[in-house]
């Protein structure tokens, strides 16, 4: 358990010290809306207040030094900073507090553009902004320093899942000098791009990819790696997460098909096998429970290509149509380059690529999937990953035409729209359709010409509907987030309404969960190449090495605070509190008598006041959130002559 000093009792803080508002312009964003001369001078009329000030964007530089300077020649001591969302900046504005030799934690943060600017227009946002400001204002004039917690931890990280994202990942920690426990649930490492030979834009095949990350991992002493293993079990907190992994003999015709590829290979363990991976350990022949103790978590569990139903432009109706994995693969096994393509020795003259399928649905045009949902966003690696095959078959199979079907070409990043520019050099023919008018797979009335009969109406030569006789038609299907919802439960994290894992903010804390400790790599958070993932892991692996080599992390200390003299076991609180194990009735001795008191594990607390609420002797305070600190600005947003207009 987190260690940390508390009294007895808590008193009640009582309003007192130098306050300093500081209210932020935010470029237009709050002042278009908020007369913020006005705020200010309202501001000053509040007890406690001392200095008010406004800025252009209090987050710059000059911003913070204006708060700096303010509280190192001793003009205030606690501070108020009026401006965006606290999610955005509350840490930046603790940091400044921190720097100027002040106690972070004597700092309250106002939103006034998510809160007023951006929801109100004209008196009544000026007049939400300084109300809110002076309650602000009213709480911090109780605020009392507090101090972090510490909590020690322990010196390993656990990865979960050996694709590339989850084999960076380790290696980089790694090379930190951390332990790491690798996890992976099938026999293989490599995950999706196992399933590719070469990886777009670029070109490198998956073996030279593969081969390295996994070769590097395994030979590495810090990394202990144990495949067909999955997290059955996960307690405890950042620093100290107790982790139950069970490891069971692969199942499905999956694992079978990819057992029997590596048996024909005649490659050994720790080989990379195409369309397989790297097998590192022989696979177990019953359970086994492995517990593992953790200061860190990396999350690193990948995607799977979205999979059409049947009928969805023939998928499974008719064998030639497949998707542009399943194309790679075939693609890979074909004959000798020249001439025409061949697929099972059957002449391919000209194929089809679709766009955009499983990606960009819309409601109540688009089909729901078998889980209810629609995948109604873009999974951006299709497009290029099209191109690229498209490329590839004109160039080393020039007498197979390719037609590619498309709603919009999106190849962003580096190397990409070079892709497009060499699918137009090498006559790739572009049909482009509407959403809802998605191309026909047909069979073809001629089959002795081809197949297949591709129906579109292409909006390049303005709505004419076209037809094209294809040997094949190959789908480029999009990403859809693996099935972890046991982990998602298991560690309470977040998914997003795509079902990809919820990052705490996508700029500044961009590979964060909600759950402090626990990080994400790779495809598990969202649609991306093999070198995003290899770059997201990169940055997960720095997050982790930073906490496990300082060896303590230390946490904002606004969790709930037993008065032991007020408490008297009745266990409300603990039958109220969201977090399993943040709080429970020990035995501790009163006057002789032993007695059931609550006690808080704050490294487990949320804060959320639960227990707050149900207390009958108003025992239980959340620091820096005190009933009484809420009162005042209860009391401050409903003044009268204080807060009327100047």
């Amino acid at each position: 358990m987190a260690k940390k000093k508390k009294p007895e009792s808590q008193p009640e803080p009582v309003a007192g010290g130098k306050v300093g508002v500081y209210v932020c312009h935010c470029g237009g964003n709050i002042s278009d809306a908020v007369d913020v001369a006005q705020v200010c001078a309202r501001a000053r009329r509040v007890p406690g207040v001392v200095v008010a000030r406004d800025n252009m964007f209090m987050c710059s530089d000059p911003g913070q030094e204006m708060i700096i300077e303010d509280l190192q020649k001793g003009l205030v001591d606690k501070v108020v900073v009026a401006s965006c969302s606290p999610s955005l900046h509350e840490t930046t504005f603790r940091n400044v507090m921190t720097r100027a030799g002040a106690n972070p934690y004597v700092y309250e943060h106002a939103n006034v553009r998510e809160q007023v600017s951006w929801v109100h227009h004209g008196p009544e946002a000026t007049e939400k902004a300084a109300r809110l400001v002076a309650a602000a204002a009213a709480k911090a004039a109780r605020l009392q320093p507090l101090d972090p917690i510490r909590v020690e931890v322990t010196p390993r990280a656990l990865v979960i899942g050996g694709g590339v994202a989850g084999l960076k990942c380790a290696l980089d920690l790694a090379a930190r000098g951390q332990a790491v426990v690798l996890v992976e649930k099938s026999p293989f490492l490599g995950g999706q791009a196992a399933q590719l030979s070469r990886l777009a834009p670029g070109g490198e095949t998956a073996a030279e990819v593969i081969g390295e990350l996994a070769g590097e991992v395994l030979r590495h002493p810090q990394v202990t790696v144990h495949t067909c293993s999955r997290v059955t079990g996960c307690e405890g907190y950042i620093g100290n997460f107790q982790l139950k992994v069970t490891r069971m003999p692969p199942t499905g015709p999956e694992y079978d098909e990819r057992l029997a590829a590596l048996s024909r290979s005649g490659r050994g363990l720790r080989e990379y096998v195409p369309f397989v991976g790297v097998m590192p350990t022989s696979v177990p022949e019953g359970p086994e429970e492995i517990n593992i103790n953790a200061g860190v978590i990396v999350l690193a569990t990948g995607m799977r290509p979205y999979r059409p139903r049947r009928g969805e432009y023939g998928y499974q109706d008719f064998p030639e149509v497949v998707t542009l994995p399943e194309f790679i693969r075939l693609l890979a096994g074909a004959p000798a380059p020249g001439g025409a393509l061949a697929l099972h020795g059957r002449p391919i003259r000209s194929l089809a690529l679709v766009h955009c399928v499983g990606s960009r649905q819309i409601p109540g045009i688009h089909e729901e999937n078998e889980g209810g949902y629609l995948n109604e966003y873009c999974s951006r690696t299709c497009c290029g990953a099209a191109l690229f095959a498209a490329n590839l078959v004109r160039e080393q199979y020039p007498q197979t035409r390719v037609f590619d079907c498309h709603r919009d070409i999106r190849t962003y990043g580096r190397g990409q729209e070079e892709l497009y520019a060499a699918a137009a050099a090498n006559r790739v023919l572009f049909f482009r359709f509407r959403a809802g008018e998605e191309p026909q797979v047909l069979r073809n009335p001629k089959p002795k010409e081809a197949p297949l009969l591709l129906r579109v109406k292409d909006v390049l030569t303005f709505g004419e509907e076209l037809e094209a006789m294809v040997d094949l038609v190959v789908l480029a299907v999009g990403q859809e987030s693996n099935d972890i919802a046991d982990l998602v439960a298991q560690m309470k994290i977040s998914a997003g309404a795509d079902r990809f894992l919820q990052e705490v903010h996508p700029k500044l804390r961009p590979v964060e969960t909600a759950v402090a400790g626990i990080f994400l790599a790779g495809t598990c958070q969202a649609p991306l190449d093999v070198g995003e993932s290899l770059a997201a892991a990169g940055a997960a692996a720095v997050k982790a090495a930073a906490i496990l080599t300082r060896g303590y992390v230390e946490l904002d200390p606004f969790v709930a605070e037993v008065d032991l003299s007020r408490c008297t076991g009745t266990g409300a609180c603990v039958q109220a509190c969201l977090r399993e194990g943040a709080l429970s009735l020990v035995e501790t001795m009163a006057d002789g008598v032993t007695v059931l008191r609550a006690e808080v594990n704050p490294a487990l607390c949320l804060g959320c006041g639960a227990c707050v609420a149900v207390c009958p002797g108003n025992a239980i305070n959340v620091q820096g959130w005190t009933l009484g600190q809420f009162e005042a600005m209860v009391d401050m947003i409903a003044a009268d002559e204080r807060l009327e207009g100047v």
